[in-house]
């Protein structure tokens, strides 16, 4: 049940998302997070900062990656 507190603590940043579809891959071995409102993407523009990438699609947001992952969530 521990895990699932865990989820319902993420639920106010869930439901404020661009999307009411979230596909959420991650990637152990390089600690990637892929975060996706659109699937396909269909990027056509993307911005890094603080190694995370937001992509978009014209002038909307269509995905996120963050490099790192477990070292910005506190886990490394």
């Amino acid at each position: 049940m521990e895990k699932v507190s865990d989820v319902l603590d993420f639920l106010p940043y869930i439901l404020k998302m661009p999307s009411n579809r979230i596909w959420i891959d991650y990637d152990d071995e390089a600690d990637v997070l892929y975060i996706s409102f659109r699937k396909p993407q269909q990027a056509n523009d993307s911005i890094m900062e603080d190694d995370i990438i937001y992509h978009y699609h014209d002038e909307a947001i269509v995905g996120i990656t963050i490099l790192h992952a477990k070292n910005k969530a506190g886990q490394s």
